[in-house]
């Protein structure tokens, strides 16, 4: 095997769209990273393949879609820090990957923040194009207390920012209208 895997290219062509690939493939992480912390479920659901599954017996992008909406309320604010990214390709449309994450995590009914570890087992395939986790798993090395709430918002828009830093996570254009769509449930009420 290989250093990116068993597949083997053979031609330049072949090498070249590996490498393509490859980068392709390593944008996933951090746009998933991205869609979570800013509550952009539709791009979360854009990220897998279309028949992907979701539990036992749920498939598709609309139930991904219904589970991470109803999942991500179990945290008001997360930041998520995508770090290692290994990748095997087993051949020119299909790989697997390891992903390793920090993640911070704000729990809405108490204000207390959490810090952890965890690693992502991914699947990939390309669709039409275009690659996407067929499937991903989660695995927590830990999760602690942070044993005290960060300065949420210290400096920002205070005046004493002179380039005028908007706060996170309220900043994102799908934040609100999230948290609004979750009605009593909103971290805002």
């Amino acid at each position: 095997m290989g250093r990116l895997g068993p597949w083997t290219p053979t031609t330049v062509e072949e090498r070249l769209d590996r490498m393509e690939s490859l980068a392709e493939i390593r944008q996933l992480p951090y746009r998933y990273a991205l869609a979570l912390d800013s509550r952009d479920m539709d791009a979360v659901a854009n990220l897998f393949v279309p028949d992907v599954r979701v539990g036992r017996d749920a498939f598709g992008r609309a139930a991904l879609h219904r589970w991470y909406t109803e999942a991500m309320r179990a945290s008001r604010t997360t930041i998520h820090q995508v770090t290692n990214h290994i990748v095997d390709f087993d051949d020119a449309d299909r790989a697997r990957g390891v992903v390793y994450c920090r993640d911070q995590l704000e729990r809405p009914s108490t204000g207390q923040w959490e810090v952890g570890e965890l690693q992502y087992w991914d699947d990939y395939l390309r669709v039409d194009g275009e690659w996407c986790f067929r499937r991903r798993k989660f695995h927590r090395w830990y999760l602690a207390d942070a044993l005290s709430r960060p300065a949420h918002g210290t400096g920002v828009n205070d005046g004493s920012d002179p380039l005028g830093a908007r706060q996170l996570p309220e900043s994102f254009a799908t934040w609100a209208p999230y948290w609004d769509s979750a009605d009593s449930r909103s971290p805002h009420a």
